[in-house]
């Protein structure tokens, strides 16, 4: 049958009544699977089906509205908060555009908040009930985030509130609703509904519908389906992780595959990040080991000194280029940077 991604059974880190032996095994599985290729399905979560359920079908009732419909909602409209609607192909992944659309959302901020990537949502009114969904959805997940990175601390022989205490007080809440619209493959050109990418910060939580696409490069293995499992999410690290880890746990690379089942693909990812301002750095006492010319970019997750915001400002004004000038001006958004 080949290699399969664990499946974790995280209650014990959901319920606050749940036996300390429970917690030490999902604390071992996720290490194990940190250890191993960094990608890991979640189940046993807490969040109700019913929610998901309700979020789905709303997506699919704002892709099907007209273009110029949605046009109303695109990401040149809501400014340095990089929050709104893209059509089919206008995400880049390693220079080459994705095929779907999407809507890029997170915390519901203030108009004017200081920050880059911080501020209001841009949500569609045409589909009823679609902003508190999706309120509700984040909220959700990013406690179940904090729980996912209590494990990730002990995994580490840490403090359980390490990450907590240090990054993710106030964490940087990303979510994307992507539509993989079905596609006619071409044999004449390589296409990828996401090209080959690993993820910015600490953590993705990621709700796949039953068509699948997910691929995942495990070492010694190569590229190997993550098929959806019902009732669950799967869950991968991202540079940041590798980075306060000294490389122990890498983020590891993944894509999509094109699209061509006859019916449109989504797939919910929230990425749990650290707070914008926050200076990442190794854990103190840890060996680093920089695999930069093993990695699919070539870069190094180790060579830069400012926020993490500033980090991620620069990779994803490669994905929006266009973007690029309007959404990266800080120039009247001075960033003071967390000490460590």
């Amino acid at each position: 049958m080949g290699f399969k991604l664990p499946i974790i059974d995280i209650s014990s880190f959901v319920n606050k009544e749940s036996q300390e032996s429970d917690r030490l095994l999902v604390v071992q599985q996720i290490r194990d699977a940190c250890l191993v290729h960094g990608f890991f399905y979640l189940v046993g979560h807490g969040v109700q089906q019913e929610l998901i359920d309700r979020l789905d079908s709303l997506s699919r009732l704002f892709f099907q509205l007209d273009e110029e419909t949605k046009q109303k909602y695109r990401m040149e409209l809501g400014g340095k908060a990089w929050r709104g609607f893209f059509s089919l192909g206008g995400e880049l992944t390693s220079g080459k555009p994705d095929m779907k659309e999407g809507l890029y959302l997170g915390q519901e901020l203030e108009q004017d908040h200081p920050l880059p990537i911080h501020g209001p949502n841009l949500f569609p009114t045409e589909v009823e009930g679609f902003k508190a969904t999706i309120l509700e959805y984040i909220d959700q997940i990013t406690q179940l985030g904090h729980r996912v990175m209590e494990a990730l601390s002990l995994s580490l022989n840490l403090d359980s509130q390490y990450f907590s205490k240090n990054y993710t007080a106030d964490p940087l809440i990303l979510f994307r609703i992507f539509n993989y619209r079905t596609q006619v493959a071409d044999d004449a050109s390589e296409r990828w509904g996401v090209g080959e990418h690993t993820d910015y910060g600490l953590l993705t939580i990621l709700y796949q519908d039953n068509i699948g696409g997910l691929q995942v490069k495990v070492p010694n293995q190569g590229w190997i389906p993550a098929p959806p499992i019902k009732n669950s999410f799967i869950c991968n690290i991202g540079d940041m992780l590798e980075r306060v880890t000294g490389g122990l746990y890498r983020s590891t690379p993944h894509r999509v595959a094109l699209n061509t089942t006859g019916k449109d693909r989504l797939s919910f990812p929230i990425f749990f990040d650290p707070n914008f301002n926050a200076k990442v750095r190794p854990i103190e006492g840890i060996e680093t080991s920089d695999n930069s010319t093993e990695r699919w970019d070539k870069s190094s997750v180790f060579s830069f000194e400012d926020t993490y915001g500033q980090y991620l400002l620069k990779k994803i004004g490669l994905v929006f280029p266009d973007l690029k000038s309007q959404a990266l001006d800080t120039t009247n958004n001075p960033i003071k940077p967390t000490a460590y």
